[in-house]
C-alpha cells in the first residue's frame, strides 16, 4: 500500500494560512532555491499534489539514491536535482583497511568520537576509490548539482557540544607533512611529536591540514568540470564562525572557507538551531549566515560566482522544533546574502504534515509576498 500524507485538519489550516512570516522584505526574488534535503518528496505527489503546490523548485537526494526516472521527470516538472556525496564518512571502508583510520595524539587509532567514523585524509587508496565513485555519480545522472557532505576530519560537531580529537598522526600524515612544509621533525615516538606539532608548529600543521582537505575540494571541481560542467559544486558545512570554539572550524575540522571558495560554486552552511543549543533563537541562523557572507565577501547580488544556501533544520533533532517556529526559521534562513534555501529533512518531516504545511506556506510567502497565501486545499483519503 503506497503510503499517503494524512489530511490536516481544516482548523489547523486556517491558523497556518493566517502565519505571517517575521520581518521585512517579501517576496524575495533573490531565492533561487527552495528546497527540500533527504529524498524526493514522493508523499506530496502521491497525495495528489506537487512540490510547485508548497513552493519547492529542488530536492536534494543521497548519492546513493538517485534514479534516472526519478530525475527526469522531477526535471519535466521544473524541479532541480541535486546529490550529496560523502565525502569523509566511510565506517565499512576502514573497517576493510585499518591502515585509513585515524591516528590520534597518541599515536593510537583514534575511536570514532560518537560514533562517528572518518577517514585519513592522506589515504591514497580511498581517496582514489572515493573520486571514482564521485565521477561515477556525475557520468550516470543529469543532476543539476553536487553537494560534499562530511568533508572534515575526524570529529563529531553536529551537536551542541562537539567532540573534535586532534588528528591524524599516522606515519604516513607525518611524511607528507615534512615534505610539503619543507619541515624536518626529530625521530621521537609520535606523541612527542604531535606535543610538538600542536604547539610550537601549530599554525604550519593547521596550514597544512587545511591545505589536504582543499586539495580534495579541487579535485573534486576537475571531475566535475570534465565530466558535467554546467553542474554546480556545493558543500554542506559546519556553520561556526573561524572565532567560535576555539577557531575549531580551522584548528580541529580542518575547513578553510576562503581557501575552498576558489574552488565551491554554493556554500550551505547548516545551522541546525535546536540541535546546536539555540532552540529558543532561530535569529542564530541569519547571524552565521550574515558571518559567512562576510567572510567570504557574498552580498547575494546578481551575478556573484560564489552563492550561499543554508540547510536550516525543522526536523525534530535534539530539541524540538515546534510547527510555530517554522515560519521564523524559514525567514531567518531566507535572508540576504542567501539566496537559496533547503529544509532538514524530508525523512522525517514526511511523518510530520502540519510542518510539511507550515512549510508550504512559508515558501510560498517568501515567492508571493505579503506573509500570506492560500493554502492548497488537502486531498481526502479515497
Amino acid at each position: 500500500m503506497r503510503s499517503r500524507m494524512r489530511p490536516v485538519p481544516a482548523l489547523l489550516l486556517l491558523v497556518l494560512a493566517a502565519v505571517v512570516i517575521p520581518g521585512a522584505g517579501l517576496p524575495r526574488p533573490h531565492l533561487e532555491v527552495l528546497g527540500i534535503y533527504g529524498g524526493y518528496a514522493d508523499e506530496i505527489r502521491q497525495s495528489g499534489r506537487t512540490l510547485a503546490d508548497y513552493g519547492v523548485n529542488a530536492v536534494f537526494v543521497g548519492s546513493g539514491s538517485l534514479s534516472a526516472d526519478r530525475i527526469s521527470r522531477l526535471h519535466k516538472q521544473g524541479v532541480r536535482v541535486f546529490a550529496e556525496f560523502n565525502s569523509m564518512h566511510r565506517e565499512a571502508y576502514v573497517k576493510s583497511h585499518p591502515d585509513a583510520a585515524p591516528v590520534g595524539a597518541d599515536g593510537l587509532v583514534c575511536p570514532p568520537p560518537e560514533g562517528w567514523q572518518g577517514v585519513c585524509p592522506t589515504h591514497a587508496g580511498y581517496r582514489a576509490e572515493t573520486m571514482g565513485a564521485f565521477r561515477a555519480v556525475l557520468r550516470d545522472f543529469e543532476v543539476d548539482g553536487i553537494w560534499l557532505d562530511y568533508h572534515h576530519s575526524h570529529a563529531s560537531w553536529e551537536r551542541a557540544v562537539p567532540v573534535m580529537p586532534d588528528t591524524c598522526f599516522c606515519s604516513r600524515c607525518l611524511r607528507r607533512f615534512q615534505e610539503e612544509t619543507r619541515t624536518t621533525l626529530p625521530d621521537r615516538p609520535v606523541p612527542e611529536l604531535s606535543r610538538l606539532l600542536l604547539k610550537e608548529q601549530r599554525s604550519r600543521w593547521v596550514r597544512w591540514r587545511c591545505d589536504v582537505f582543499t586539495g580534495w575540494v579541487r579535485e573534486y571541481k576537475q571531475i566535475l568540470r570534465e565530466v558535467r560542467p554546467l553542474a554546480l559544486l556545493g558543500t554542506f558545512h559546519c556553520p561556526w564562525s573561524e572565532s567560535d570554539f576555539d577557531g575549531a572550524l580551522r584548528e580541529k575540522l580542518a575547513i578553510d572557507l576562503r581557501s575552498q571558495a576558489r574552488h565551491i560554486d554554493v556554500f550551505s552552511p547548516m545551522p541546525y538551531h535546536a540541535r546546536f543549543g539555540h532552540a529558543t533563537d532561530p535569529a542564530w541562523i541569519s547571524r552565521q549566515t550574515a558571518w559567512l557572507g562576510r567572510h567570504l565577501g557574498i552580498r547575494g547580488r546578481p551575478g556573484e560566482r560564489l552563492r550561499i544556501w543554508p540547510i536550516v533544520q525543522l526536523s525534530d533533532w535534539g530539541e524540538t522544533v515546534p510547527v510555530e517556529q517554522v515560519a521564523a526559521v524559514i525567514d531567518h534562513g531566507s535572508r540576504l546574502p542567501a539566496t537559496g534555501i533547503m529544509v532538514f529533512a524530508w525523512g522525517s518531516l514526511r511523518k510530520q504534515p502540519e510542518k510539511v504545511e507550515a512549510l508550504g506556506h512559508a515558501y510560498r510567502a517568501l515567492r508571493n509576498g505579503g506573509g500570506r497565501d492560500e493554502a492548497p486545499v488537502p486531498v481526502r483519503p479515497r
